[in-house]
């Protein structure tokens, strides 16, 4: 962690603000394949304990099943045996967070304000601290560690006693429970659907790069998205991109089929672009629609990419002469388990200032909300952490601004609701119906999920203490606009300069990726192939990433720009030769 200095020049320095400010981006939509079903998945996992409570007339124990099944909303694209087991330690953290908020709030009552409001004010940012650093560290994206903290902040001010905390963390695994059980039910009817919406990302991206070669210039960022999202299919398939010995050898089925394909696409396009890569484009888009579709069955390869299949299946030629005996199972297990992992090593210091940002953040935005008097104060310190839950300044600017403007229209939204005067079965179902929005919205765009997040927190709240609606947005409006200034301030004032010091160190794996590529191909030695090649795409993916993210921060890498395009080049270069074998 560093306090910014004045050593780079008032000019400088303003100029790497403007930039790492600038909120480009903050309204641009994603294509997400699968948000509908996934949106419809969440609202039933919400109504499915909380309705018949409501119904029963206590819709205020509702309030607990609901925060145990934001479970839902993690692990949206794993292949279901990585999501049970992703979904399982999230439903057992929610749940603890449920207790542990309960818990704290019956013994230190913040609600009555003095030294109990400033220790769950330091519970809460310790709280982020740790969910941001385990988010980050096992690259769960999302809203992440920001729905942690808020079942631990909604427990700990919902005015509980001793006697209401073993119920309370009872209903919270209740929703977390059927929060898992709906995550992993998709595998009877769809079973191979994560996989092929991944594949169906990769042929995107790639069709994205045909398209940026057709266009001519630079294309080194269609590239790398192209190239993530192809390695993230082999992650998704379980398996590690092929050599070009085992690409003869192997069928795993169409999806596999068409990630050797992009593969070989992909690496190939860096040595000679294909003949007409705007037909390629419009092959590869078309292939996305069987890929994507509800209907139950496997997709079949179009003619012109079954054609080009099987040109690369036979594009074995000269492989090495050296050793040549296939990679053992163990290895291709290896390659796989290193491939889902990432392959970059992750500094944890990179990781540790995030969070150490967000401690600052979310503890300076509690106090300061206490200092102030205002009423459900937790909701600064949410609102600091969902714009520090980002990966650098640039990003939290863009959050900020996503926060703004949803903030704005969701509490008109929240008014309009609370203005009716709903009953609490009533709202029970309306917070169901937000949560369909929510999930569905913010697929696109975090702003546009936090338009639905609003009236949905101000509900909850609303069910467990009920206060005039009026107080209620004031209390939220004030919240967030001091949230979102404490958490702006704490991301110029601790400036993350381990970003930088990532990119370099991602510079050299790469460059050393690089080298052990160039070895295994002078040696001619087939069996370094397989390693090499993993090792070599996960680092190129990780140079860029991690320039990215250091470009975004005040104290930037200052990599050259051709020095990262000439190890980019030289690593598609020996990647290309790798799938070759020659």
């Amino acid at each position: 962690m560093r306090v910014v200095m004045s050593e780079a020049g008032p000019r400088r320095w303003a100029a790497r603000t403007k930039r790492a400010l600038s909120p480009r981006g903050a309204l641009a939509l994603q294509n997400i394949d699968g948000a509908l079903s996934f949106a419809a998945r969440a609202a039933l996992t919400t109504a499915l304990p909380a309705v018949p409570l409501a119904m029963a007339g206590r819709a205020d124990a509702a309030v607990y099943t609901i925060l145990g099944s934001l479970t839902t909303t993690f692990g949206r694209n794993l292949p279901y045996g990585r999501r049970a087991r992703v979904l399982a330690l999230v439903a057992v953290a929610m749940t603890l967070c449920v207790a542990a908020g309960s818990a704290l709030g019956a013994w230190a009552r913040p609600q009555d304000g003095g030294a109990g409001a400033a220790v769950v004010v330091t519970a809460t940012a310790l709280v982020a601290g740790v969910a941001k650093f385990a988010c980050d560290a096992t690259r769960l994206s999302g809203l992440g560690a920001v729905l942690l903290l808020f079942s631990f902040a909604v427990a700990a001010y919902g005015a509980p006693v001793s006697s209401d905390v073993l119920p309370h963390t009872g209903l919270a695994a209740v929703g977390a429970a059927t929060a898992w059980l709906l995550g992993v039910s998709g595998r009877l009817v769809y079973p191979d659907r994560p996989q092929r919406f991944a594949v169906a990302a990769a042929l995107r991206e790639l069709a994205d790069l045909m398209e940026a070669i057709d266009a001519g210039g630079g294309h080194g960022l269609s590239r790398h998205r192209a190239t993530a999202a192809v390695l993230e299919a082999y992650r998704t398939l379980g398996v590690p991109p092929p050599t070009a010995a085992e690409r003869s050898g192997r069928d795993g089925g169409t999806c596999l089929r068409l990630t050797d394909l992009s593969w070989s696409l992909l690496v190939g396009s860096a040595r000679r672009p294909p003949d007409d890569p705007l037909g390629l484009a419009r092959c590869l888009r078309a292939q996305v629609r069987p890929l994507v579709s509800r209907r139950p069955g496997r997709p079949e390869l179009l003619p012109a990419l079954s054609r080009a299949y099987e040109a690369g299946r036979g594009d074995t030629t000269t492989v090495a002469r050296r050793r040549t005996t296939p990679a053992a199972p163990q290895d291709a297990e290896l390659r796989a388990a290193e491939l889902l992992t990432g392959g970059a090593h992750r500094h944890t210091l990179v990781l540790l200032m995030p969070a150490l940002r967000m401690v600052l953040g979310t503890g300076l935005a509690g106090a300061a909300a206490l200092a102030l008097g205002l009423g459900h104060g937790y909701w600064a310190a949410i609102t600091a952490a969902a714009v520090l839950h980002s990966v650098n300044v640039r990003t939290a600017a863009q959050r900020a601004v996503q926060r703004t403007l949803g903030t704005a229209a969701g509490l008109l939204l929240a008014l309009g609701v609370l203005a009716t005067h709903p009953d609490p079965l009533t709202l029970v179902l309306v917070v169901v119906l937000l949560e369909f929005l929510l999930e569905y919205g913010v697929a696109y765009n975090y702003g546009l999920g936090v338009v639905f997040l609003t009236p949905l927190a101000l509900l909850l709240t609303d069910l467990a203490a009920p206060m005039p609606a009026g107080a209620l947005v004031q209390d939220r409006a004030l919240s967030s606009l001091l949230g979102i200034a404490v958490a702006l301030l704490c991301a110029l004032v601790v400036v993350h300069d381990r970003a930088a010091l990532r990119a370099k160190h991602a510079l050299t794996a790469c460059a050393r990726a690089s080298e052990r590529a160039e070895r295994a191909l002078t040696d001619r030695d087939a069996t370094l192939f397989p390693a090499a090649q993993t090792r070599l795409a996960a680092a190129v993916v990780e140079l860029r990433e991690a320039d990215d993210a250091a470009a975004g921060e005040l104290w930037p890498a200052e990599i050259d720009p051709t020095e990262l395009a000439a190890a980019e080049h030289r690593a598609y270069g020996l990647l290309d030769r790798l799938v070759r074998g020659r």
